[in-house]
């Protein structure tokens, strides 16, 4: 019989941990795109329970910031196997898609290629439920991201109300008027550039893009009543984006979660935040009765 050192048995059952936490598998999807001519990437991590369950599971679809990619959440938080752990967790399966460097995740009635919001809506999420074993209605989808992505997560739930049971932003871009943002000169002009190139000149006032941002969709947050769940650090340039929409709500009375907690614009911020959007996500999808015990 093989005997080990005791002094090596702690560091074998740390990797047997490890290997355990890791237990979710991770895809990588190719997409076509008909409304941008062009396939783009998605990173789908499947929990453990997925080769076993014969039911459907719900989807957490997860949005990148900007100049980011498909595998930011994958690689870049602090803790590599956060997403394999909140999928085995709560039985979900996390779709991380591609969305530009600076599309803001709408579609652009100027650029062709960037059709985004069409894009997550329609093309995404028929590709993930003809692929997986997928919850194929509302009551299983929820859909979140940080920074532009937060953005986004919220400006399609708030066009599409049919497609999700709840939405979630983490530091998101809740105005994208650049001025309304604590940061340097040459950053402010360069994405307001991006958003001229993107959606034409802007009006005037302090939400140029009425309809495309965030901060003028109040009514329509209010109007859909889907449960959303806001967070910000109170150190984030885009801190009072946030607080601005979350007055807004507060004054037409629209049911939201909001929360400011210490912490920047930075992958530790995010890494904390997302499970507790997940935690919420999660009583949700219960209370929809899509929740794999």
């Amino acid at each position: 019989m093989l005997r080990l050192p005791v002094k090596t048995l702690p560091l074998l059952l740390g990797c047997l941990l490890s290997l355990s936490a890791m237990a979710a598998k991770v895809d990588t999807l190719d997409v076509p795109s008909a409304s941008m001519n062009r396939t783009l990437k998605a990173a789908v991590v499947l929990p453990e329970r997925y080769k076993k369950a014969i039911q459907p599971l719900p989807v957490l679809y997860l949005l990148h910031g900007g100049s980011g990619s498909f595998r930011d959440w994958l690689t870049k938080t602090p803790n590599k196997t956060l997403l394999h752990r909140l999928a085995d967790q709560y039985n979900l399966i996390i779709v991380m898609p591609d969305g530009d460097p600076t599309s803001y995740y709408f579609d652009s009635p100027l650029v062709k290629t960037s059709q985004f919001e069409t894009f997550i809506s329609k093309e995404l999420i028929d590709k993930v439920d003809n692929t997986y074993r997928t919850i194929r209605e509302k009551k299983g989808r929820v859909i979140a991201g940080l920074s532009m992505g937060g953005h986004g997560a919220m400006f399609i739930s708030s066009r599409h109300p049919e497609l999700f049971a709840a939405a979630g932003s983490m530091s998101g871009v809740m105005n994208i008027n650049t001025a309304t943002w604590k940061v340097p000169a040459d950053f402010a002009k360069s994405r307001s550039e991006n958003f001229a190139k993107l959606l034409g000149p802007p009006k005037e006032g302090e939400a140029p893009y009425p309809g495309y941002t965030m901060v003028t969709l109040a009514d329509q947050l209010k109007a859909n009543n889907l449960p959303i769940i806001l967070d910000i650090g109170v150190d984030d340039f885009l801190i009072e984006t946030n607080r601005d929409l979350h007055r807004r709500l507060l004054e037409n009375k629209t049911p939201h979660d909001y929360i400011e907690r210490p912490g920047g614009h930075t992958w530790e911020y995010w890494e904390n935040a997302l499970p507790y959007q997940v935690l919420f996500f999660s009583k949700i999808l219960k209370a929809n009765g899509v929740t794999i015990p």
